[in-house]
Protein backbone atom coordinates (compact mmCIF):
# COMPACT_ATOMS: atom_id res chain seq x y z
CA UNK A 1 0.00 0.00 0.00
CA UNK A 2 1.10 3.56 -0.64
CA UNK A 3 -0.39 6.80 0.57
CA UNK A 4 -0.01 10.34 -0.71
CA UNK A 5 1.44 12.73 1.87
CA UNK A 6 1.05 16.47 1.26
CA UNK A 7 3.09 18.59 3.67
CA UNK A 8 2.73 22.33 4.03
CA UNK A 9 5.50 24.63 5.18
CA UNK A 10 6.59 28.24 5.08
CA UNK A 11 8.86 30.40 2.98
CA UNK A 12 11.52 32.37 4.86
CA UNK A 13 9.12 35.33 4.92
CA UNK A 14 6.30 33.19 6.42
CA UNK A 15 4.14 32.51 3.36
CA UNK A 16 2.33 29.15 3.39
CA UNK A 17 3.50 26.71 0.69
CA UNK A 18 3.20 23.06 -0.30
CA UNK A 19 6.63 21.95 0.79
CA UNK A 20 6.30 18.32 -0.23
CA UNK A 21 3.87 16.15 -2.19
CA UNK A 22 5.05 12.54 -2.29
CA UNK A 23 3.99 8.93 -1.89
CA UNK A 24 4.92 7.07 1.28
CA UNK A 25 5.65 3.37 0.94
CA UNK A 26 4.40 0.90 3.52
CA UNK A 27 6.75 -0.95 5.81
CA UNK A 28 5.63 -4.58 5.81
CA UNK A 29 6.40 -7.37 8.24
CA UNK A 30 4.91 -10.77 9.07
CA UNK A 31 2.54 -11.32 12.00
CA UNK A 32 2.32 -14.41 14.22
CA UNK A 33 -0.38 -15.75 11.87
CA UNK A 34 2.07 -15.52 8.98
CA UNK A 35 0.15 -12.71 7.24
CA UNK A 36 1.72 -9.34 6.42
CA UNK A 37 1.07 -6.24 8.50
CA UNK A 38 1.50 -2.86 6.81
CA UNK A 39 2.64 0.26 8.58
CA UNK A 40 2.76 3.67 6.89
CA UNK A 41 4.89 6.13 8.83
CA UNK A 42 3.31 9.39 7.72
CA UNK A 43 4.92 11.94 10.03
CA UNK A 44 6.72 12.16 13.34
CA UNK A 45 9.54 13.62 15.37
CA UNK A 46 11.42 12.85 18.55
CA UNK A 47 10.73 16.36 19.89
CA UNK A 48 7.86 18.83 19.92
CA UNK A 49 7.23 20.32 16.47
CA UNK A 50 8.19 23.88 15.59
CA UNK A 51 7.44 26.13 12.62
CA UNK A 52 7.90 27.83 10.35
CA UNK A 53 9.53 24.81 8.83
CA UNK A 54 10.39 23.63 5.35
CA UNK A 55 8.11 20.58 5.46
CA UNK A 56 10.97 18.07 5.48
CA UNK A 57 10.35 14.83 7.38
CA UNK A 58 12.12 14.66 10.71
CA UNK A 59 14.51 11.85 11.52
CA UNK A 60 12.98 9.58 14.12
CA UNK A 61 14.67 6.97 16.24
CA UNK A 62 12.59 4.22 17.77
CA UNK A 63 9.12 3.04 16.78
CA UNK A 64 7.62 4.61 19.91
CA UNK A 65 8.30 8.33 20.44
CA UNK A 66 10.13 9.69 23.48
CA UNK A 67 8.46 12.16 25.85
CA UNK A 68 7.50 15.19 23.76
CA UNK A 69 7.87 13.27 20.49
CA UNK A 70 5.06 12.05 18.27
CA UNK A 71 4.19 9.65 15.46
CA UNK A 72 1.32 9.72 12.95
CA UNK A 73 0.76 6.56 10.96
CA UNK A 74 -1.65 4.19 9.30
CA UNK A 75 -1.41 0.48 9.96
CA UNK A 76 -3.23 -2.69 9.07
CA UNK A 77 -4.11 -5.55 11.36
CA UNK A 78 -4.59 -8.58 9.12
CA UNK A 79 -7.21 -11.22 9.90
CA UNK A 80 -5.99 -13.88 12.27
CA UNK A 81 -5.79 -17.39 10.97
CA UNK A 82 -5.57 -20.58 12.97
CA UNK A 83 -2.28 -21.18 14.71
CA UNK A 84 0.60 -18.74 15.00
CA UNK A 85 3.43 -19.30 12.57
CA UNK A 86 6.62 -20.48 14.24
CA UNK A 87 8.59 -18.57 11.61
CA UNK A 88 7.47 -15.22 13.03
CA UNK A 89 9.54 -15.74 16.15
CA UNK A 90 12.62 -17.00 14.32
CA UNK A 91 15.77 -14.90 14.61
CA UNK A 92 15.74 -13.72 10.99
CA UNK A 93 12.14 -12.47 11.15
CA UNK A 94 12.75 -10.71 14.45
CA UNK A 95 15.90 -9.10 13.06
CA UNK A 96 13.97 -7.83 10.03
CA UNK A 97 11.22 -6.43 12.26
CA UNK A 98 13.78 -4.70 14.50
CA UNK A 99 15.45 -3.15 11.46
CA UNK A 100 12.16 -1.86 10.03
CA UNK A 101 10.53 -0.85 13.33
CA UNK A 102 13.37 -0.15 15.82
CA UNK A 103 12.46 -0.78 19.44
CA UNK A 104 9.04 -2.35 18.80
CA UNK A 105 10.11 -5.87 19.77
CA UNK A 106 11.43 -4.63 23.12
CA UNK A 107 7.90 -3.59 24.09
CA UNK A 108 6.29 -6.91 23.11
CA UNK A 109 5.63 -9.63 25.67
CA UNK A 110 7.17 -12.94 24.51
CA UNK A 111 4.74 -15.03 26.60
CA UNK A 112 1.65 -13.11 25.39
CA UNK A 113 1.97 -12.59 21.61
CA UNK A 114 0.82 -9.13 20.57
CA UNK A 115 0.56 -7.74 24.11
CA UNK A 116 2.62 -4.62 24.67
CA UNK A 117 2.85 -1.45 26.75
CA UNK A 118 4.39 1.89 25.81
CA UNK A 119 4.89 5.26 27.46
CA UNK A 120 2.60 6.96 24.97
CA UNK A 121 -0.89 8.35 24.65
CA UNK A 122 -2.30 6.77 21.50
CA UNK A 123 -5.22 8.08 19.46
CA UNK A 124 -6.61 5.43 17.09
CA UNK A 125 -9.35 5.69 14.49
CA UNK A 126 -10.79 2.64 12.74
CA UNK A 127 -11.05 3.37 9.01
CA UNK A 128 -12.14 -0.02 7.68
CA UNK A 129 -12.51 -3.61 8.82
CA UNK A 130 -12.90 -4.55 12.45
CA UNK A 131 -10.57 -5.25 15.33
CA UNK A 132 -10.75 -6.31 18.96
CA UNK A 133 -8.74 -4.36 21.54
CA UNK A 134 -7.61 -6.67 24.35
CA UNK A 135 -6.60 -5.21 27.71
CA UNK A 136 -5.44 -6.77 30.97
CA UNK A 137 -7.24 -9.86 32.24
CA UNK A 138 -8.69 -10.56 28.78
CA UNK A 139 -11.11 -7.61 28.75
CA UNK A 140 -11.96 -6.86 25.08
CA UNK A 141 -13.67 -4.14 23.09
CA UNK A 142 -14.94 -4.80 19.53
CA UNK A 143 -14.19 -1.81 17.26
CA UNK A 144 -15.66 -0.99 13.84
CA UNK A 145 -15.19 1.79 11.24
CA UNK A 146 -15.69 5.22 12.80
CA UNK A 147 -14.79 4.06 16.32
CA UNK A 148 -11.95 5.76 18.16
CA UNK A 149 -9.69 4.78 21.04
CA UNK A 150 -7.63 6.93 23.38
CA UNK A 151 -5.05 4.71 25.06
CA UNK A 152 -3.22 6.08 28.05
CA UNK A 153 -0.15 3.85 28.25
CA UNK A 154 -2.21 0.70 28.76
CA UNK A 155 -1.11 -2.89 28.24
CA UNK A 156 -2.94 -4.10 25.14
CA UNK A 157 -3.05 -6.18 21.96
CA UNK A 158 -4.96 -5.95 18.69
CA UNK A 159 -6.83 -9.00 17.31
CA UNK A 160 -8.60 -9.16 13.98
CA UNK A 161 -11.14 -11.97 14.05
CA UNK A 162 -12.89 -10.65 10.94
CA UNK A 163 -12.40 -11.65 7.33
CA UNK A 164 -10.68 -8.48 6.00
CA UNK A 165 -7.73 -6.40 7.11
CA UNK A 166 -8.47 -3.62 9.57
CA UNK A 167 -7.02 -0.23 8.60
CA UNK A 168 -6.35 2.17 11.46
CA UNK A 169 -5.01 5.71 11.73
CA UNK A 170 -2.89 6.26 14.81
CA UNK A 171 -1.19 9.18 16.50
CA UNK A 172 1.23 8.33 19.32
CA UNK A 173 2.52 11.01 21.69
CA UNK A 174 5.39 10.28 24.09
CA UNK A 175 4.27 10.78 27.70
CA UNK A 176 5.57 10.54 31.26
CA UNK A 177 4.38 7.51 33.20
CA UNK A 178 3.43 8.28 36.80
Amino acid sequence: MKIRRVVTGHTPDGKAIVASDAEVDAITFPTPSGLECEFLRIWGADSAPTFPDDGSPHQVGAYFPPVGGFRFALFTVPPESGKPSGQFYAGEALGELEEKMPGLIGHMEPDSPGMHTSDTIDFEYIISGEVWLELDDGAEVHLRPGDTVVQNGTRHAWHNRGSEACLMASCLIGAHRR
